[in-house]
């Protein structure tokens, strides 16, 4: 298929690559040339074009553009900018991790194309592993791009329909909001290990609750990463970002009367990293931060 893939950061330019690589027919925009440049001279059958209209204008019918830019303002001002040049059944996807509230609003104002809201998980990692794809929107925008899909989702990921507006955004929101609890709970079981009576190797016992047990999964591969490099942190601050998913699945459980402690308590611990010297000294938050690193290619403060 033919795709316009709009914003090549961590995630975009590995969007991008992974499609190009699978015989798909990239076109390409980053708000810096270079980049976009850079990217191409690795993938020869891609295309970088110098403004979005160039883009546009060398997609065939039905337009295919692929939006995956930060969430929030920039996004919402591409969106707009995009939405109007293109025809019925073109379709515009917004592949940044947005509230589905916006989502659903997008849906509306955009209904002369055929939207979709994707939710993309798997960190920088699902470029080689599979991308798992949570889409809401039109359901017959769905159904065109799964050759599209498929091919991100090799080798072990997948995608789903979930249902209309912000469906796809919403499944990915209560995810993220999950990850924050079970982040925070390994984070936790390690620094009472490495405060534990004896010599523990941390990386040792990672690689060990790999083979099997119930705590095994995608985060603890890269906690066992981050600590067989340095079983320590010394250098690294404790400051944990949150990026707003935790927060919206909080606010949505409350509007549901649903008590979400686990993930609220999760979310209260990064807030307070931003400015609580003895969290950021803490074990549990080098461990958080590092493993943001090591699966989402996000920036680490260090001493």
């Amino acid at each position: 298929m033919t795709i316009g893939v709009i914003g090549l950061g961590k995630m975009g330019s590995r969007v991008a690559t992974k499609l190009s690589r699978g015989g798909h027919n990239v076109h390409v925009w980053n708000r810096t040339p270079d980049v976009a440049a850079a990217l191409v001279s690795d993938n020869p059958g891609m295309n970088a074009h110098a403004d979005i209209d160039t883009l546009l204008a060398a997609l065939p019918s039905p337009k295919i553009v692929w939006v995956m830019l930060p969430s929030g303002e920039v996004t919402e001002e591409m969106l707009h900018n995009i939405a109007p040049k293109l025809s019925t059944n073109d379709v515009l996807i917004n592949a940044a991790n947005s509230n589905f509230h916006d989502t659903d609003r997008h849906a509306n104002e955009f209904a002369h194309v055929r939207f979709l809201g994707i939710g993309v998980s798997g960190g920088i990692i699902a470029e080689r592993d599979g991308y798992p794809c949570m889409v809401g929107g039109d359901k017959s925008a769905y159904e065109t791009i799964v050759p599209l899909l498929d091919t991100l989702a090799v080798p072990k990921g997948g995608h789903a329909y979930f249902g209309p507006g912000g469906a796809g955004h919403f499944v990915k929101m209560v995810h993220n909001g999950i990850e924050y609890g079970i982040m925070q709970s390994l984070a936790e079981g390690f620094d009472v290990l490495k405060h534990a009576p004896y010599d523990m190797d941390l990386a040792a016992v990672a690689s060990l609750w790999q083979k099997g047990s119930l705590v095994s999964g995608f985060l603890l591969d890269r906690t066992q990463e981050v600590l067989a490099k340095d079983q320590t942190l010394a250098d690294v601050v404790g400051k944990v970002a949150e990026s707003g998913e935790a927060r919206w699945t909080v606010a949505e459980a409350k509007a549901e009367q649903i008590p979400v402690p686990i993930i609220q308590a999760s979310l209260e611990y990064r807030i307070q990293s931003q400015t609580d010297t003895s969290i950021q000294q803490s074990f549990t938050a080098k461990v958080l931060a590092a493993m943001r690193n090591a699966f989402g290619g996000h920036a680490v403060d260090k001493k």
